[in-house]
């Protein structure tokens, strides 16, 4: 299941019934920060807990999760049509995720390119079930990982265990675009 895609239905539901996060907070009897990491699909909602969400979004179950295990064998993105992604809501993290493969809806891996204006970072390490692929397509970037950072610059590529709290972060004044692809573990 597109885990992705769920998570901006549930963001996007929200938004058009022009509902804070606290507010459906409240009503799913959820803390703000949970369901927060659930829109930016840092957590994955149980059953229970994505019948709560729907219930306060006046959706149901079904309807949030209708088409997210579809798989098209071949799915085409043009570069203008790509879908820009709330990843990271912290004030500091000006950085855009665009997803490159938001039409295969069950897929493996979730490839984005990020693109990081200068002097931007996410303001914390996090980590997630899973691992990762990143690769430097233009700038300079830091990587921190575990609390040791790398430095890396267009054509590195890393290949990490993504459960390591990990962030990147622009130092510079240029912005950098880094392609990234992940994967979670089968739920199967």
């Amino acid at each position: 299941m597109n885990l992705v895609e769920l998570a901006q239905r549930i963001k996007s539901r929200r938004l058009d019934q022009r509902l804070t996060i606290e507010e459906v907070a409240a009503q799913a009897g959820l803390t703000r920060s949970w369901l927060s990491k659930v829109e930016n699909f840092r957590v994955t909602p149980s059953l229970p807990a994505l019948g709560k969400i729907a219930l306060a979004l006046d959706v149901s179950v079904s309807e949030l999760v209708e088409g997210l295990d579809e798989k098209p064998p071949l799915v085409v993105i043009r570069g203008d049509e790509r879908k820009v992604v709330q990843r990271d809501q912290s004030p500091r993290n000006k950085s855009i995720y665009e997803s490159l493969a938001h039409r295969r809806m069950d897929r493996a891996m979730d490839p984005f390119l990020i693109t990081i204006p200068g002097g931007v970072s996410r303001e914390e390490a996090l980590s997630h079930e899973g691992e990762e692929f990143l690769y430097v397509q233009s700038g300079s970037v830091q990587f921190e990982y575990g609390g040791e950072t790398v430095s890396l610059r267009a054509g590195d590529s890393l290949y990490f265990d993504a459960n390591v709290p990990h962030r990147l972060i622009n130092p510079n004044k240029r912005p950098a675009t880094v392609l990234c692809v992940f994967s979670e573990p089968s739920l199967e």
